[in-house]
């Protein structure tokens, strides 16, 4: 069996603005914004564990994204290189048009910079999602600070914002909050 090795880069490394998509906030203390790695998984874990009220996904899943789908997810790291910012999500497969935002999680040392957006922009920025003209998400009807990002964002790129109920809570159970789909667009990529 023929096994390829290509070069890691381990995380520390990666916060670097050379590596970085975008590099946020002051002097003092910037982040980077960055597609994420294998090394990446727990860090992404451990910081949406500490994000209520996100639901907690296994560390495998984390990995799995930060490997199958790190095209359209983004890490933002501080000097140190830890994960202190996480968005998750894909490009539909029956709506190519259509970037699906499954989960964004800013920690405590990183909130009240604006980066929740700055990391969802970076995603749209890129060179994967050049066709994308709509973001859908889901979010519970409690979750202020979702609903505050999505608004925010809709107004920013000058799009409308839809919302409907998606899942139900008998759907997810009965021990969860309904889930509303809400979808932004059609937007134009220069209003990102």
């Amino acid at each position: 069996m023929n096994v390829s090795t290509h070069p890691f880069t381990p995380s520390a490394d990666l916060a670097r603005p050379s590596v970085a998509d975008a590099v946020v906030g002051n002097p003092q203390s910037p982040l980077f914004i960055r597609k994420p790695n294998p090394d990446d998984g727990w860090g992404i874990y451990e910081l949406v564990k500490a994000c209520p009220p996100l639901d907690v996904n296994s560390a495998y899943a984390y990995l799995l994204l930060a490997t199958q789908f790190r095209d359209t997810c983004a890490v933002a790291t501080n000097e140190e290189g830890e994960i202190v910012g996480f968005v998750s999500g894909y490009v539909k497969s029956n709506a190519p048009d259509t970037y699906f935002l499954w989960q964004v999680a800013v920690g405590e040392k990183a909130r009240g910079t604006g980066l929740a957006r700055r990391l969802v922009e970076a995603v749209m920025h890129r060179e994967e999602q050049g066709e994308v003209r709509h973001l859908e998400t889901t979010i519970t009807p409690d979750n202020e600070a979702s609903w505050g990002l999505f608004t925010r964002l809709a107004d920013r790129w000058q799009a409308p914002l839809n919302s409907r109920e998606y899942f139900s809570t008998d759907q997810l159970g009965g021990e969860h909050d309904p889930e509303n789909l809400v979808r932004i667009g059609p937007f134009q990529p220069a209003h990102i």
